[in-house]
């Protein structure tokens, strides 16, 4: 157990954030909070403010950290929490660094989910070159992350130049799948629950009906429009049908761009197919994760390669000019030969987008319950198979578009979308850079809505299991309408 000992509480799960980049899954509390003898190692944490000057002094085992600071003319209470955090942050940071000097951490100290948004965001403050010396020499970050960060703004810069504060985008999330993979945290339903499925897509109607009410009330704009999961091709043709043509007519529109993450190839069929490419669906995602048959049997994907070449080959046939196809460096039991087989076979396949994920250790995953009992890649090893995948999207012409982080992330990496010029896709861009709002529908979506501007966004969870949602959407609705009041 560790724990954290300071007089600024409200900062706890920031500086746990921090420590978890070097040790991982370790169970992170209060030392007010827990039995001292329990404590295997105590960070301590005390910031004190006199006017504007601050003085910070941290003490981990034998080692210590001081810092001073001011805080700015007049400054909000915005800034003032956004420099408080960032302070115990970097020292906390700073102790580790010396407590664990072997352990990788090319983000530095960054701990959030978009580092994107803040590299644009210092962009926006004094330039570019400042961005970059924030990056390198405040936050630590390598210069291989600051340059990517870099080239994804470039690449983001003219879809969001385009931004009207009355564009949305809408998603719909269908929580059902036809197996779990092992390394899986989403809480989705497994398929065989018929009396379940069929009442949550009466549900999701009436939550996008009242949605689609909404944004005509407000005058927002479709954006672009995006059905996740889960897995959405998990529903029957009919289902599918039927969702899209009553959402489309509710919406009166998908925007310019649509999209179905289409998934895991042994859910997907012909007659889908035909109804995406009808309802006006232009982007698919299938996804193999691997092109290794034992690897897929082992994280629990009942399809093979070749299945995801029949299907692939199939949504080409159908006219399907966009689609996106996901892998994952560093699953249970592969190595980079593993990766660079992977890569070679999706390269021959030319999908238009390529999607390259570090595999994320989550709390509610199988996978966390049974580590033992899978090998998994070592934070070097992570760092040479997403280099593959980067070197493979590079090959088919492609260049990173997207970027984010989760926690637990083998090698304390990160997940890039690749995409070809012109191909990338807009809903990914403003989910990932939190510059549009967001209409979600369904369970364990995430409603946003962006204050252009203030640089604030306030957020909206809808309940994240089946049963739950289906008991409280009638409550979830109004808060909706208050929500975007």
């Amino acid at each position: 157990m560790i724990a954290i000992r300071t007089n600024r509480a409200e900062y706890r799960n920031d500086i746990a954030e921090v420590i978890r980049l070097f040790c991982g899954l370790s169970d992170i509390a209060l030392y007010d909070e827990m039995e001292p003898d329990a404590a295997e190692l105590v960070f301590d944490l005390q910031m004190d403010r006199k006017g504007s000057r601050y003085h910070l002094l941290s003490r981990v085992a034998e080692f210590t950290d001081t810092d001073t600071f001011e805080l700015p003319y007049r400054p909000t209470p915005l800034t003032i929490k956004k420099l408080e955090k960032r302070a115990l942050k970097l020292s906390c940071y700073r102790l580790l660094k010396q407590l664990y000097p072997e352990v990788q951490t090319p983000w530095g100290s960054l701990t959030g989910i978009r580092p994107t948004k803040l590299f644009r965001e210092l962009m926006q403050e004094c330039g570019i070159e400042y961005a970059r010396e924030m990056f390198q020499e405040t936050f630590d970050v390598s210069l291989k992350k600051t340059d990517l960060a870099e080239r994804i703004c470039k690449v983001q810069e003219p879809y969001l130049y385009v931004l009207s504060p009355k564009d949305i985008d809408v998603y719909i999330g269908i929580p059902f799948c036809k197996t779990k993979c092992l390394y899986c945290s989403f809480p989705s339903e497994i398929l065989g629950r018929e009396d379940r499925l069929p009442l949550y897509i009466e549900a999701l109607k009436r939550d996008i009906a009242a949605g689609a009410a909404l944004a005509k009330d407000r005058k927002m704009r479709v954006r672009s429009f995006y059905m996740g999961g889960g897995t959405p091709t998990v529903l029957s043709a009919k289902q599918l049908d039927d969702l899209l043509s009553f959402t489309r007519s509710q919406y009166g529109s998908f925007g310019g761009e649509a999209t179905v993450e289409a998934g895991r190839p042994d859910t997907i069929t012909l007659e889908k197919l035909m109804v995406l490419k009808r309802a006006g669906i232009d982007r698919i995602s299938i996804n193999p994760q691997t092109m290794n048959d034992e690897t897929l049997r082992r994280v629990g994907r009942s399809h093979t390669a070749n299945d995801i070449r029949f299907i692939y080959d199939l949504a080409r046939r159908v006219g399907f000019e966009l689609i996106n196809m996901d892998l994952i460096a560093g699953l249970p039991g592969e190595n980079s030969e593993d990766m660079q087989a992977s890569c070679n076979a999706l390269a021959e396949l030319k999908p238009d987008n390529l999607t390259v994920h570090s595999l994320a250790i989550k709390r509610s995953s199988l996978l966390k319950s049974k580590l033992e009992e899978y090998p998994l890649a070592s934070a070097e090893q992570a760092e040479i198979m997403m280099a593959i995948g980067a070197n493979c999207a590079e090959r088919m012409g492609m260049n990173p578009y997207y970027m984010y982080r989760q926690k637990y992330m083998t090698g304390n990496l990160e997940n890039v979308g690749y995409a070809l010029q012109g191909k990338e896709c807009v809903y990914n861009i403003d989910m990932m850079e939190e510059t549009t709002s967001i209409l979600s529908h369904g369970a364990g979506t995430m409603t946003k809505r962006v204050f252009r501007g203030e640089n604030r966004i306030e957020r909206l969870p809808s309940p994240k299991d089946v049963p739950t949602y289906l008991e409280k959407l009638d409550r979830l609705i109004d808060e909706k309408c208050r929500f975007f009041a």
